[in-house]
């Protein structure tokens, strides 16, 4: 049996209609959070009674800030103990890490150009050639040169030699 393949407009169709339905299970998330928090806050956190003359007041003023000092301490204890406890998981990974130990990937064999390289540590901003070739030392060939006035006459040398030979041959 053969499956079918779907095409791009009904996949496309499909996957809007998934997204739709994902984005109203949020938005409904939000109105039952929304729901939850002013229903907490309504049976936990009755509205005070501003009733009553000003040394009443004053008096609920100094147990509301009592009570927020309390939950202050009580917020700043339990972020201590969090970092703490955050402090031994990250010594924790450290140890688990030291007692694996880390496996070196193999290295790939890349071929780049040096400038490459040079490019890819330093990053864009950089430019550095580096071509290697001009910084070599140039040696350049001495060419000899003959003195032009001895080149002369082809006729001329060759009577020049036999003459040395003579010489040679007669002493």
């Amino acid at each position: 049996m053969s499956e079918k393949k779907m095409t791009s407009s009904r996949r496309h169709h499909l996957k809007s209609l998934i997204l739709q339905i994902a984005l109203n299970w949020i938005e409904q998330e939000k109105k039952d959070g929304v729901a939850a928090k002013e229903a907490y806050m309504a049976e936990n956190c009755p509205a005070p009674d501003t009733s009553g003359d000003q040394a009443a007041l004053m008096e609920l003023c100094k147990k509301l800030h009592a009570a927020i000092d309390k939950i202050d301490e009580d917020r700043y204890d339990i972020e201590a103990k969090v970092q703490k406890a955050d402090k031994e998981i990250e010594d924790l990974k450290i140890k688990v890490v030291d007692l694996r130990g880390v496996k070196k990937p193999a290295l790939k064999k890349v071929r780049m150009s040096a400038d490459s390289m040079l490019q890819a540590l330093l990053g864009s901003k950089h430019k550095v050639t580096m071509d290697l070739r001009s910084n070599l030392k140039q040696v350049k060939k001495e060419v000899k040169e003959e003195p032009t006035e001895a080149v002369g006459d082809w006729r001329k040398n060759i009577e020049d030699k036999a003459d040395r030979k003579k010489m040679f041959e007669t002493s």
